[in-house]
C-alpha cells in the first residue's frame, strides 16, 4: 500500500474533489475511486480518518493510502528497449517513444513495467506490483534516459537523492518559434489546472514551486533546439514552463495547438543526459543518449 501525504494549500473544496484533481496527472484517479478509498478509511487529515463531505482547510495534513488493486496480473511483454547500465542495484535505461511507464487500475499491459518484468530478474519492490524499480517517470511521448531500481536499498536512496535535487537530468526538445535568448531561466510555480485534470499549469494557487533553465542549440525559421537543465522535477514541467513563455514543445498534445496532436511521432521531448552518484558504489556515473532517428530527421528538415 502506498501512502501519498499532501499539506493543502487551498480552502473550502471537499476532499474528494481536491484528490481527484492533485492525483489525476500522475494516478489518472476518477472520483468515484477517490470517494471509494475515502469511504474505506484510506484517507485521513491532521491524523484523523475523514468522509467525502470533509472541506480540506489551509495546511491541512492529508494522507492517502492507495491499495493495490485487486486481482492483479501484470504480466511480462517482449517490448524493446535499449539498457545503457546495469549492476545488481540499478538499470539505466532508454525508454522508447509512445510506451507508458507503468500500468494503470484497468489497463495492465504495454507498458514499460511490463517490458522490465519480461526482461529482469529482479526489480525492487517499494512502489508496489504495479510500479517494480520505478523511482521516476517519463511521460509516454518522451523518450530518453530512465533509471531503475533492482534493490530496494537503492530504491530508497534515489528517491531521496531525486527529492534533494542530486541527480543532474538533462533534456533536449524542439519547441515552436524561435527562442530570442541563448541562455534563460523559467523559474515559476506549477499546479494542476482548474477545470481540466489532465492539464497543468503555471499557477500560485496548490502549486510546487519549478525551475527549468535552458540553452538555444540551434534556431530555424520558425523553430528552435533547446536543451533543458531542470533543477526540479514537477509533472510536465518543461512542456508547461515553455507553454507559458509562448515555445510548447513541438507535438505536445496537451500544451501546444490542436494540429500538433496529430504529430506522427508524438511530442519532440528527450531526456538526453543523466548524471549521479551510484547510491550503493558512491562511483560517479554519466549517461547520454542521441534522441531516436524520427527526431534527428525532424532537425535535418528543418535545417533545410
Amino acid at each position: 500500500m502506498e501512502t501519498i501525504k499532501i499539506k493543502a494549500t487551498i480552502q473550502g473544496e471537499r476532499i474528494d474533489k481536491f484528490l481527484t484533481n492533485y492525483l489525476q496527472a500522475d494516478f489518472d484517479f476518477s472520483r468515484s475511486l477517490v470517494q471509494k478509498y475515502i469511504l474505506d478509511g484510506h484517507v485521513k487529515a491532521n491524523g484523523e480518518v475523514v468522509t467525502n463531505n470533509y472541506n480540506v482547510l489551509l495546511d491541512d495534513e492529508i494522507e492517502i493510502m492507495i491499495p493495490e488493486p485487486e486481482n492483479l496480473d501484470v504480466k511480462g511483454e517482449d517490448i524493446p528497449f535499449e539498457i545503457l547500465f546495469e549492476d545488481d542495484d540499478l538499470i539505466v535505461l532508454n525508454k522508447p517513444n509512445n510506451l507508458v511507464v507503468h500500468p494503470a487500475p484497468g489497463n495492465q499491459s504495454g507498458t514499460l513495467v511490463n517490458a522490465l518484468i519480461y526482461k529482469m530478474k529482479k526489480l525492487s519492490s517499494i512502489s508496489g506490483v504495479l510500479r517494480p524499480g520505478i523511482v521516476h517517470r517519463l511521460d509516454k511521448l518522451t523518450t530518453g534516459l530512465m533509471i531503475v531500481a533492482k534493490s530496494d536499498t537503492a530504491h530508497k536512496k534515489i528517491v531521496e537523492m531525486l527529492k534533494k535535487g542530486e541527480i543532474k537530468k538533462i533534456y533536449r526538445g524542439i519547441v515552436h518559434g524561435v527562442v530570442n535568448e541563448n541562455k534563460g531561466r523559467i523559474e515559476m510555480p506549477i499546479g494542476r489546472r482548474g477545470g481540466d485534470r489532465k492539464k497543468m499549469a503555471v499557477t500560485g494557487k496548490n502549486s510546487k514551486h519549478a525551475i527549468t533553465n535552458f540553452t538555444v542549440l540551434e534556431r530555424f525559421a520558425a523553430f528552435t533546439y533547446v536543451e533543458f537543465d531542470i533543477e526540479t522535477g514537477r509533472t510536465h514541467q518543461i512542456r508547461v514552463h515553455m507553454s507559458a513563455i509562448g515555445h510548447p514543445i513541438l507535438g505536445d498534445p496537451l500544451y501546444a495547438s490542436k494540429a500538433d496532436a496529430k504529430e506522427e511521432f508524438g511530442q519532440y521531448l528527450h531526456s538526453y543526459q543523466i548524471e549521479f552518484v551510484h547510491p550503493i558504489t558512491n562511483k560517479k556515473l554519466s549517461f547520454k543518449c542521441e534522441p531516436p532517428q524520427t527526431f534527428i530527421d525532424r532537425i535535418k528538415e528543418l535545417e533545410k
